[in-house]
């Protein structure tokens, strides 16, 4: 048995992943359009369905009612793969009136999701910037699973927003 153990020490090195792996998504969009408009369209949790891809059969249960507020909690159910309906409440924590938000998820489908939302003008514009820390459940499994199912999902999703905002306001000529 010992004579298997060793044999084995070295995979089990060379498998041995980061339990505490974070990863990071971020994406910027220019558009022709002013911070006030903007800032209307992006703070408002009713839009997410207008740029979120049909498929994810994103609804709204709760919670976006009102104007953005630190502190709101906002309820919704998500399909994002396989047909597996999840359940998603997030915290919208910060909120500078025209400048960013934050928001992160208290349940769901990650183990952390942490997403920063930035609106700066330029000229001709508005930049806008989406920084997304986050980390999947199920140890191991989720980090092998994350470069074959949730980066390219991720990266779907984003680029349909992206074009749908285009698609809404317009393509940015510099």
């Amino acid at each position: 048995m010992a004579f298997v153990g060793k044999l084995l020490k070295p995979l089990r090195g060379a498998l041995q992943l980061d339990q505490m792996k974070l990863y990071n998504l971020h994406k910027k969009q220019n558009l022709p359009i002013t911070v006030d408009e903007a800032w209307a369209f992006l703070s408002s949790p009713k839009n997410l369905k207008t740029i979120t891809p049909d498929y994810m059969g994103f609804n709204i249960i709760s919670g976006a009612e009102s104007e953005m507020f630190a502190g709101q909690i906002i309820q919704y159910i998500v399909t994002p793969v396989l047909g597996i309906k999840t359940k998603w409440v997030t915290e919208i924590t910060h909120v500078k009136q025209g400048y960013y938000f934050v928001d992160e998820q208290r349940f769901g489908p990650y183990a952390l999701w942490h997403h920063k939302h930035f609106i700066r003008p330029i000229k001709g514009g508005v930049e806008m910037e989406d920084i997304i820390d986050y980390k999947l459940p199920f140890g191991w499994i989720g980090q092998l699973a994350h470069p074959l199912l949730v980066e390219p999902k991720l990266k779907e999703i984003f680029d349909y927003r992206q074009k749908k905002l285009i698609e809404l306001f317009g393509e940015f000529k510099s």
